[in-house]
């Protein structure tokens, strides 16, 4: 009697999303849904109507508030919680869908390349950093909100791997940076159809940040690049 390979049966044709990338996603799937089901009084009561403004008001980024904090050298910690908090918030339930796919996808394939330690880094560092710029470059009074300054940062961890992986296959390097121009491309459609946000400015920081990032995270991520450089 033949008996069935153990190996094989381990084997899944589907591979896990990392864990910490999962639980991230959860989170800002659970807020949209509360927000959503508030707006529509499923939840709540009418007073839930107004639960997606009132965490807006006290999580979601602002520049206005950073730059007081810059102007008077005081640095309450509810306030500087907000550069963590924001990537969690969206303005509407589109903004929270389209966002949260898109991680899902861009994070599983940085967590299964860099691990889990790396991907939690990659999600908050640029993000929280792309405020910053956003604060520090822009005169918005808008509030920054949303999981796109994490995505790409993700873009660029991702952007790091294309790029080393079209050098070891002697290709232009230069391709790697395919998505990002594709990204920003897409903004400026948007831009010039609906009006410009400066959004962009901590989505483009985020990227940089991300790149940046990404050799020293990486699996022998200097050795790697060090060896490309030679190379070319």
């Amino acid at each position: 009697m033949a008996h069935p390979n153990p190996d094989h049966n381990d084997t899944s044709p589907i591979n896990p999303i990392p864990p910490v990338i999962l639980f991230l996603f959860l989170a800002m799937v659970t807020a949209e849904l509360i927000f959503s089901l508030g707006e529509r009084e499923i939840i709540g009561g009418p007073a839930a109507v107004g639960w997606r403004l009132a965490y807006i008001q006290q999580f979601a980024f602002s520049g206005e508030i950073f730059d007081w904090m810059i102007e008077n050298n005081r640095w309450p910690a509810e306030q500087l919680l907000r550069t963590v908090t924001f990537p969690f918030i969206h303005s509407t339930f589109i903004h929270a869908a389209i966002g949260s796919v898109i991680f899902l996808a861009l994070g599983k394939m940085v967590g299964d390349a860099y691990g889990t330690v790396a991907a939690v880094l990659f999600f908050f560092v640029p993000s929280a950093l792309g405020a910053v710029a956003f604060a520090l470059l822009t005169e918005s009074a808008a509030p920054l909100m949303g999981a796109f300054p994490a995505i790409y940062g993700f873009v660029g961890a991702y952007t790091f791997l294309l790029w080393v992986k079209l050098g070891a296959a002697g290709q232009r390097q230069i391709r790697a940076f395919s998505l990002i121009g594709f990204l920003m491309l897409i903004q400026l459609i948007f831009g010039a159809l609906y009006g410009t946000s400066p959004t962009w400015v901590a989505d483009l920081a985020a990227f940089v940040i991300g790149l940046a990032m990404a050799p020293l995270l990486a699996p022998g991520g200097m050795a790697r690049v060090i060896a490309a450089l030679r190379r070319d």
